[in-house]
């Protein structure tokens, strides 16, 4: 498996840069830059790609509707130059709560503008003029204007990585996309994900191979039992966040994508505890299974095994997110779980 991690610039950016430099140094394959409601992916990017040398970076994820499609294929074009070839761009829906509440761009149809951002910035990479009439999008607008090409140099191999977990976009990332940046994964519920994923590769006759299947988990060591334990309790009000606070009452995609792997009972009432501010009772309902199945706590033979079985289960690029409250506690996690691959 190749190896990656997630960062995001919003606070103390001069550690995080320091950790992306010795994560190079460990040899770690991918950076993915994260954006979210804090500093934006692009800038970031562009700072580690003067800064770094071998690693390949990525947008971890540019959030559809923060930008026009064009405005993102401009900023991945120029990525891709100034980091020597080794940008990535990914791309995902994000939710209501970021898209509307934030930037207040409605976050209607997905799916739709989803197709449609990929169709248009394919265009632009390619470096054709660019004139689409879709449902979402119509370039150029009616009237006066007429199609226009970017006049940077084309660059159609840039990989396309799409965020994607309700079916639907699933099945349109293998469809169209060079990789898929998964999460809430848990290796035993796979078929929740492969199922629509293989259906969009088999639709553009494309199979597994064709495509990086990256997926995310938290990484931390035991020494013992209770250290474990503390590890597993300490988790669970961060899962209970995913599952209750990270959307609203009615739209979560972290908490439909645990319920269609066998949780769905646990995760509706997670969600109604967090949702009535009751925290902790939200918290104690998450079960250590549910966190050992989608992190990569334990023992060194443990967390082993547990690569073991992602490998396994076809997960091609492993995003480590190493625990730890200070910079040589996290490098030194990041390097233990290095080393067990």
């Amino acid at each position: 498996m190749r190896t990656a991690t997630t960062v995001e610039f919003s606070t103390d950016t001069r550690t995080t840069l320091d950790f992306v430099l010795e994560a190079e140094k460990l040899g770690l394959d991918v950076c993915w830059v994260a954006e979210a409601w804090g500093s934006d992916a692009p800038s970031a990017l562009g700072y580690l790609a003067a800064r770094t040398d071998r690693i390949r970076l990525g947008s971890g994820i540019i959030q559809l509707g923060t930008r026009t499609p064009v405005a993102i294929a401009q900023a991945a074009l120029t990525l891709a130059d100034l980091s020597g070839g080794r940008f990535a761009l990914g791309l995902g829906p994000s939710g209501p709560q970021v898209v509307e509440g934030l930037h207040g761009v409605p976050f209607a149809k997905p799916l739709t503008r989803m197709r449609e951002t990929v169709q248009i910035i394919r265009q632009a990479f390619a470096g054709e003029k660019i004139s689409f009439s879709g449902n979402a999008f119509e370039i150029p607008l009616p009237g006066e204007a007429r199609p226009m090409r970017l006049s940077t140099a084309p660059n159609p191999d840039i990989p396309i990585y799409l965020a994607t977990l309700s079916p639907k976009l699933l099945e349109l990332t293998g469809e169209v996309a060079d990789g898929w940046l998964g999460t809430s994964f848990v290796p035993e519920g796979a078929d929740a994900y492969f199922d629509h994923l293989d259906a969009g590769l088999a639709k553009a006759g494309r199979q597994r191979k064709d495509i990086d299947v990256c997926q995310g988990a938290e990484v931390a060591f035991a020494d013992n039992e209770a250290e474990l334990r503390d590890l597993i309790a300490s988790r669970k009000k961060e899962l209970a966040f995913s599952l209750g606070g990270m959307g609203s009452a009615s739209t979560n995609f972290y908490n439909n994508a645990y319920s269609r792997q066998g949780w769905a009972d646990v995760a509706a009432e997670v969600r109604e505890r967090w949702q009535a501010r009751d925290r902790d009772g939200a918290a104690a309902l998450v079960t250590d299974e549910m966190v050992l199945g989608t992190t990569l706590l334990g023992t060194e033979e443990m967390v082993r095994e547990r690569l073991r079985v992602w490998r396994a289960t076809g997960i091609d690029t492993v995003r480590l997110y190493p625990a730890g409250e200070t910079l040589e506690a996290r490098l030194t996690t990041l390097g233990r779980a290095l080393d067990l691959l």
